[in-house]
């Protein structure tokens, strides 16, 4: 799926942090969501690597990365700690310098990653978020029903292990069907190692440290920085039939939390990459090269 990348392990940041890496030019870091694995890039990744050094990682808990144990604060899982895995991937590859473009949950550790560490970022693309503080905040019925997992996956006491690890294929592939809008944009080779990663029980449970994390840890990181804006230039782009662009103004939302911000939809669902490879590459593209 990715023609001429290499696979690297790397040890940082007290995890080994799964990476492909391919391509030539300035480098580019691509950070993927729930439920998935760098995998999710499959189909722009190869397209980018003709004018960027592309390197997508499997986030920890996620993949072939370490899933390292919690505490009762989750702070192994806080997207600042996340954040700095990524940091210390792109060091280690020897960039000080690199584009970052995030979906989901990579989105939110892209966000971090842009406030921790303003001098490393170029550009920051965000694909199908807005910000973890304004999702809680803004809860309601309609919310609550399109994310339920939001909720789900937070209960304590390996509730949402337990349930997910009784049917865990069946789980990811509801995921991905209710919120993507084409569930045959998902390649057989991309869902079968979906399902590989998936149904292993540290990967359910690192992930839902990943969700635990988000309603404590991570909300208390955003308070503190609520009036601190994004330096660097941000592209956020949305699913148009996905309820983030249904439900949130997401351009005037991220204006709020950064300075120089410029986005639009894609049509398609929330999956951007997989539903929309080619308006989302060219998207990300032009915004790279201006």
């Amino acid at each position: 799926m990715f023609p001429n990348f290499e696979q690297i392990i790397i040890d940082t940041n007290k995890v080994q942090i799964n990476v492909i890496k391919g391509g030539d030019g300035l480098p580019l870091l691509l950070l993927h969501g729930y439920p998935q694995t760098h995998v999710m890039w499959h189909k722009i990744a190869p397209l980018l690597a003709r004018d960027f050094t592309v390197v997508a990682t499997d986030l920890r808990g996620y993949g072939d990365s370490s899933k390292p144990s919690s505490s009762s604060q989750h702070i192994s899982y806080s997207k600042r700690v996340m954040a700095q895995d990524q940091i210390e991937v792109m060091l280690n590859l020897g960039y000080d310098k690199f584009f970052v473009v995030g979906h989901d949950r990579g989105a939110r550790v892209s966000h971090r990653l842009a406030l921790d560490h303003p001098d490393y970022v170029r550009k920051l693309i965000l694909l199908d978020i807005v910000p973890t503080y304004k999702m809680y905040a803004t809860a309601d019925q309609e919310l609550a029903r399109a994310y339920y997992h939001w909720f789900f996956l937070i209960q304590p006491d390996n509730l949402p292990e337990t349930l997910i690890k009784a049917n865990p294929e069946y789980y990811l592939r509801r995921c991905l069907q209710q919120w993507g809008k084409d569930f045959a944009a998902f390649t057989p080779e991309a869902l079968a190692e979906y399902i590989r990663c998936f149904c292993d029980p540290a990967v359910i449970h690192a992930t839902c440290e990943d969700y635990r994390a988000a309603a404590t840890i991570d909300l208390e990181h955003d308070e503190l920085d609520m009036e601190q804006k994004i330096s660097c230039p941000v592209l956020v782009l949305w699913g148009e039939k996905g309820i983030i662009g249904h439900k949130y103004d997401v351009l005037a939302t991220w204006q709020e939390r950064a300075n120089d911000v410029q986005g639009k939809g894609i049509p398609c669902g929330h999956f951007l990459p997989e539903e929309a490879p080619e308006e989302t590459y060219e998207a990300i593209y032009q915004f790279l090269i201006e």
